[in-house]
C-alpha cells in the first residue's frame, strides 16, 4: 500500500498519534522492558522509554492495544534510527525513532487498522 506524500514532507507514510503500551526486548537480551508508543506510521514508531538504547540497536517489539473487551498485540522487529532526551513534568527519558525491519503480514494488517482508527498528525 502506498502512503500519502504531503508536499515537502520527507516521510513516505503519514504519522498517526497513538498512546499505547509496548514491550520491547533487545534481540540478544532475555528480559523485556516497557515503553509507550506516541505515534506510528506504516514504517516505524516514535516511542518514549526510560532506558537509553543506542542507535542501531535492533528490538523485538510487541505493541498492545484494546480489541473489543480484551488486549491484542502486533509484533515487529525494528531498529533504533535516532534518539533524543525527553523531559516532561516529573519525568525524564528518551524519545526513540524506530524503523521497521520485519513485520508479518498479519501484524502489518493489525497496524494498518490501528492507524485507520488513530489521528493523523
Amino acid at each position: 500500500m502506498e502512503g500519502l506524500n504531503h508536499g515537502s514532507e520527507r516521510r513516505k507514510y503519514p504519522r498517526f498519534s497513538l498512546d499505547l503500551p509496548v514491550e520491547y526486548r533487545v534481540t540478544s537480551a532475555p528480559n523485556g522492558l516497557g515503553a509507550l508508543v506516541i505515534n506510528a506510521s506504516e514504517s516505524g514508531l516514535l516511542v518514549y522509554s526510560v532506558k537509553e538504547i543506542p542507535v542501531g540497536t535492533r528490538l523485538n517489539i510487541a505493541v498492545m492495544f484494546p480489541k473489543e473487551y480484551q488486549f491484542a498485540n502486533f509484533e515487529v522487529l525494528a531498529e533504533v534510527v535516532w534518539k533524543d532526551i525527553q523531559w516532561e513534568e516529573n519525568w525524564e527519558g528518551y524519545q526513540l525513532g524506530l524503523k521497521f525491519i520485519n513485520i508479518l503480514e498479519e501484524d502489518y494488517n493489525k497496524l494498518k487498522q490501528l492507524l485507520i482508527d488513530g489521528h493523523e498528525i
